[in-house]
């Protein structure tokens, strides 16, 4: 049997079910929403067709490669966590070889859509954000500062970027901006889940924010960074970017983000955790729809 036929019964063997939970896919449609927001900002047109479908798809896997190799590099600290454990490779459902094999498919497509059939700007800043998230993220800021989610951040914050350069070939000010309302958002969305679920964390030797500064700090730079967001939601409406009708959204969702960070904050216990968790994924979503319901539906 020569080296090709060895592999494919190895990888058949893992289930798809194996290889698309390895791909984060929820985390991944989210990231190729904000893509597509990005794309449709920097066009006053529709897309071109072959941007639109090469760029979604080239940004889309890399995304599934960086949290494929997120769940390879991770395998043994999952095994330790009630929560994880079931997931593919420490559960046994797959095997490293055929992850490796999967998530370098995933990366090598990607590329090669995104060099051949959008611009290589659009494939360097992918790859940088790949980088950023699979290697500089996962395997060093993860496991060494309480603060890696915020620097760490970056990385998922480029989507919105990537869709803006796939379609205008260059980096653009308000693309930037994009960047940094996902940025400043992260962190009080990832820290009331790092709360809930602090004593895995803490089992797994993994130093997020809630472990080694404790709950009560968390829930102050929770608050903090709800602030700051609001803040930030406001310039793309200061810089013209956006008008009112994305600021009369914008701002009630700002305060509604603020007012499950303060809520959290004044609580004894971590009760409103998941709550703010779960509105701050359709916070990010909503504010993305706004940006694009201003830009395609007022004059």
């Amino acid at each position: 049997m020569n080296p090709i036929e060895s592999v494919i019964p190895r990888l058949a063997a893992g289930g798809w079910h194996g290889y698309y939970e390895i791909t984060k896919p929820k985390v991944v449609m989210l990231i190729v929403f904000t893509a597509l927001v990005g794309m449709l900002l920097a066009s006053e047109r529709m897309v071109p067709l072959q941007t639109l479908l090469a760029g979604l798809a080239g940004i889309g896997l890399a995304a599934a490669c960086g949290a494929a190799v997120n769940h390879l590099v991770e395998q043994r600290i999952d095994a330790l966590m009630a929560r994880t454990r079931r997931r593919p490779l420490p559960s046994g459902r797959l095997d490293t070889f055929s992850a490796v094999l999967f998530a370098g498919s995933l990366g090598t497509l990607s590329m090669a859509l995104l060099t051949v059939w959008v611009n290589p700007l659009t494939a360097l800043l992918t790859l940088l954000s790949l980088i950023g998230y699979a290697v500089v993220y996962t395997l060093y800021l993860k496991r060494s500062s309480p603060q890696s989610i915020v620097w760490g951040g970056l990385a998922g914050a480029a989507p919105p970027l990537l869709g803006w350069t796939a379609v205008t070939g260059q980096i653009d000010p308000h693309a930037l901006l994009l960047v940094l309302i996902v940025f400043t958002w992260t962190p009080p969305h990832f820290w009331p889940l790092a709360i809930h679920r602090r004593d895995d964390y803490a089992q797994a030797g993994l130093p997020m924010l809630p472990v080694t500064h404790g709950i009560a700090y968390t829930k102050q730079q929770i608050l903090i960074y709800a602030v700051t967001l609001l803040a930030v939601t406001l310039l793309p409406f200061a810089t013209r970017m956006s008008g009112l009708l994305y600021l009369a959204g914008a701002l009630p969702l700002g305060l509604g983000f603020v007012w499950h960070a303060l809520r959290l904050y004044r609580s004894r216990d971590d009760r409103y955790a998941m709550p703010m968790f779960g509105y701050s994924i359709y916070y990010l979503t909503a504010l993305f729809a706004l940006l694009l319901a201003d830009h395609y539906l007022v004059a």
